[in-house]
């Protein structure tokens, strides 16, 4: 949202506002924003913001996507740090993809930061998508979801002694 001073005298100054709702966003963001004058030499000018959201538990990508062949094993990375001085604990409370992809949980520093390794498993090909849902003990942010998204192939293959 934007608030400014519509005219702005010769020589004067005028003021623009920028407000950005950062629900749903963590970490490093940046925007941007157009202003138009009738300045001839500075018809547009550019404006931004950056900020970094400090949210209670950074989770890092927050989707996880398989594109592979059925046959073959792929490994993602999620990263879950707590963004607070208490420790974090999480609790896995559902996960409807188990017979898709597995996950393990790996502790890297104790209450502070953890990394989920999710691997596809070998088998038929077609489109999945589910969450992983943990639940925390954190009062602001009492559960987190990880979007986990595959589209798994077949590879065509021609039969000994025929070609294409």
């Amino acid at each position: 949202m934007a608030l400014f001073d519509r005219v702005i005298p010769p020589g004067g100054e005028g003021k623009i506002i920028l407000k950005v709702d950062t629900k749903g966003f963590e970490g490093n963001v940046t925007k941007a924003a157009r202003v138009y004058t009738n300045d001839l030499q500075n018809r547009i000018i550019w404006i931004g913001i950056k900020a970094f959201v400090k949210v209670p538990i950074l989770v890092s990508p927050g989707l996880v996507f398989f594109s592979c062949f059925a046959e073959d094993t792929v490994e993602k990375v999620v990263t879950i740090r707590a963004g607070h001085d208490m420790p974090l604990s999480l609790k896995p409370i559902s996960f409807p993809l188990s017979d898709k992809v597995e996950y393990r949980i790996e502790t890297i520093e104790e209450g502070r930061l953890f990394r989920v390794v999710f691997t596809n498993k070998s088998g038929a090909s077609g489109w999945y998508n589910g969450l992983l849902k943990f639940e925390t003990n954190y009062p602001e942010k009492p559960a987190i979801t990880i979007r986990v998204i595959g589209q798994i192939r077949t590879r065509n293959r021609v039969p000994q002694g025929k070609s294409r």
